[in-house]
C-alpha cells in the first residue's frame, strides 16, 4: 500500500489526478487501450476536476463505472450516469464509456456488463470508500466470494444516511432500496487501485480501514490485500490515524 496524506481535500485530490495521469501513460506506452473504473460521490469532486485537465490520450481510455441506482431516472441529481456526465464525460473525449443503466432491465444489464468487463482487465481503479467502509455498494457485510462481476443489491440504512448527507437526497425514504453495483472480486482484479477519501466524515471509515484486520463487516478493509493500492487522504480524513503538526515558523 502506499499512503499519501495531504492538508486539504483539493491537495489530495490533485496529487491523487497526478498519479492516476502518470498510471494510465504508464498502461498506454505498453498497450492500444487503457480500462479505467471511476467511482462518483461527493468525494471524488476535488479528484474529477483536477484529472479532467490532465495531458491524457483520452481517446484511447475506456470507461467503466462502478454502481447506479436501481429505477432512479438519469435526470435525478442523485444519477451517477448524470454525475459523471457531468464531471467527466462532458471533459474529457474517451473511446467508450460503459455506464451502468440502473432504470434497464436489470438481468440484461447485468449480462451486457459481464460480457464487456471479461474482454480485458481494468487498469486503473478508483475506488471510493463510504462511510459504513462499503466499497461500490457493497454494504457491510459484504460478500467477499460472489464471483459474478456486478449484481443488483439491497442498501442499508447507513448507507441511505450518507446519500442524504452528501445532499442527494432529503430523507433515507427517498433513497433507493437496491443498486446494481460491481462485486469485491471484481474490483481487487484491477490492476492498480486509487483511493481518494478526504473529508472528515469518512474518518471513521479510514481508521476501520487501516486498523481493522480483512472482515466483511469493513469492506474496504479488503483494499489492503491488493499489491498495487495507493490511498490518498487529507488531513480531516486521516484524522484519527495521524495526527497532523503544522510546521515551525521558518521550518
Amino acid at each position: 500500500m502506499n499512503l499519501q496524506i495531504s492538508k486539504t481535500a483539493d491537495q489530495s485530490g490533485l496529487q491523487a489526478a497526478i498519479a492516476a495521469e502518470q498510471m494510465l501513460r504508464e498502461t498506454l506506452q505498453k498497450q492500444d487501450t487503457a480500462r479505467l473504473l471511476l467511482s462518483t460521490g461527493a468525494s471524488q469532486f476535488e479528484f474529477l476536476t483536477h484529472f479532467v485537465k490532465r495531458d491524457i490520450d483520452w481517446s484511447r481510455v475506456e470507461m467503466f463505472h462502478l454502481d447506479e441506482y436501481i429505477g432512479l431516472p438519469e435526470s435525478h441529481p442523485a444519477s451517477f450516469r448524470k454525475y459523471l456526465k457531468e464531471r467527466f464525460l462532458q471533459h474529457v473525449n474517451v473511446k467508450r464509456a460503459w455506464l451502468v443503466d440502473g432504470e434497464g432491465h436489470i438481468p440484461d444489464v447485468l449480462q451486457a456488463l459481464k460480457q464487456e468487463i471479461a474482454r480485458s482487465p481494468i487498469d486503473l481503479a478508483l475506488i471510493g470508500i463510504g462511510m459504513n467502509g462499503h466499497i461500490a455498494f457493497n454494504d457491510p457485510p459484504a460478500n467477499f466470494e460472489i464471483e459474478e462481476p456486478y449484481m443488483a443489491v439491497d442498501l442499508n440504512d447507513t448507507c441511505k444516511d450518507q446519500q442524504v448527507g452528501e445532499g442527494w437526497f432529503a430523507t433515507r425514504a427517498d433513497v433507493p432500496k437496491q443498486a446494481v453495483t460491481m462485486t469485491v472480486k471484481q474490483i481487487m482484479k484491477s490492476r492498480r487501485i486509487i483511493s481518494v477519501v478526504p473529508h472528515q466524515v469518512k474518518a471513521e471509515a479510514i481508521r476501520n480501514t487501516m486498523l481493522q484486520l480483512v472482515d466483511p463487516q469493513y469492506p474496504s478493509t479488503m483494499l489492503k490485500t491488493h499489491a498495487d493500492w495507493h490511498l490518498y487522504l487529507d488531513q480531516a480524513s486521516a484524522s484519527l490515524i495521524y495526527r497532523w503538526c503544522e510546521p515551525a515558523a521558518g521550518e
